[in-house]
């Protein structure tokens, strides 16, 4: 066999890789948010999916458009049927938002403050403070100081979970700015980056996947029933759009009611059919053209 011949022999026995692969929804981790849909990945196998980080922004996780400058990042940890389950393990400020609070003649405080939260969980938290004007390296330092207090207090009082929301709805920010706006004024405080290093115990709040699952059934049944209902019930469009001839047969019917009730005559011609009318005016020698109410009239006349 040619040279040629046998490459091409080899390429269709090879397997499809994509063919083999599957994807999988990619849900939020249980405490606080529930299992949330936030993404899909592809995979070929289960085993590959472990480990994998997945990244969100903020603004598309919980709806606050005052936050499309963070970034959530979770990992899975483990793959139930077609769903694979995360933890979260911090988020970080894009660098572009971080330049544009950084100006001259504004002074700039960062820190790296290891902490044990009190479920023991091992996180490293990163803030930053921009000042509305230059000053000191001691006023720094002060400053330094006590946001290094207030994130050590809140890490050794809090859970994890407690310390993630104070961390991302801000309030974390807030009591650090009130504190060092007593030194110095301060334009701006972030906490521009949260990276868990290590895990510990985890809560188990909040409903089970099996509810979550059940629930969106549940839902998507009850759209369904909608969606069906909205569809057996004929909107004015349709009625606008009906077939001429649906049309013609429905003044057919009530011009011949008409004439059927201002109609002295014994016979009911009105229940009578369209072909039975065109027998009758046949028998009488009269034209069989039009429509009923044409052939009821010339019946009478």
């Amino acid at each position: 066999m040619a040279k040629g011949a046998a490459a091409r022999a080899a390429a269709r026995k090879q397997r499809d890789k994509w063919k083999s692969k599957r994807w999988f929804t990619i849900r939020a981790p249980r405490n606080p948010w529930s299992f949330e849909v936030i993404g899909e990945t592809i995979a070929e196998d289960e085993d590959q999916l472990i480990g994998r980080h997945y990244e969100i922004m903020q603004n598309e996780l919980d709806g606050d458009f005052s936050k499309m400058h963070v970034k959530v990042q979770f990992r899975i940890t483990g793959v139930v049927g077609a769903d694979a389950l995360t933890e979260y393990i911090g988020h970080e400020l894009l660098k572009d938002h971080i330049r544009r609070q950084v100006r001259r003649d504004r002074g700039k405080i960062d820190d790296t403050v290891d902490v044990v939260t009190e479920d023991g969980f091992y996180i490293r938290v990163k803030p930053l403070m921009i000042s509305r004007h230059r000053i000191k390296g001691s006023q720094k330092q002060q400053m330094r100081s006590l946001a290094r207090d207030i994130i050590l207090k809140a890490g050794a009082t809090s859970t994890w979970a407690e310390m993630q929301k104070a961390s991302l709805d801000g309030t974390l920010e807030t009591q650090i700015k009130e504190a060092s706006s007593k030194i110095q004024p301060i334009r701006e405080v972030m906490i521009r980056r949260i990276q868990l290093m290590q895990g510990g115990v985890v809560a188990k709040d909040g409903p089970t996947l099996e509810q979550v699952l059940e629930d969106e059934q549940a839902e998507k049944e009850a759209t369904a029933i909608e969606v069906d209902d909205e569809e057996e019930t004929p909107s004015e469009d349709d009625l606008e759009e009906a077939p001429e001839e649906i049309i013609d047969e429905t003044e057919d019917t009530e011009e011949a009611d008409e004439a059927t009730e201002d109609s002295d005559d014994a016979t009911d011609y009105g229940s009578m059919t369209v072909a039975q009318l065109k027998e009758l005016l046949k028998e009488a020698g009269k034209p069989v053209s039009g429509k009923k109410a044409d052939l009821i009239e010339r019946l009478k006349e």
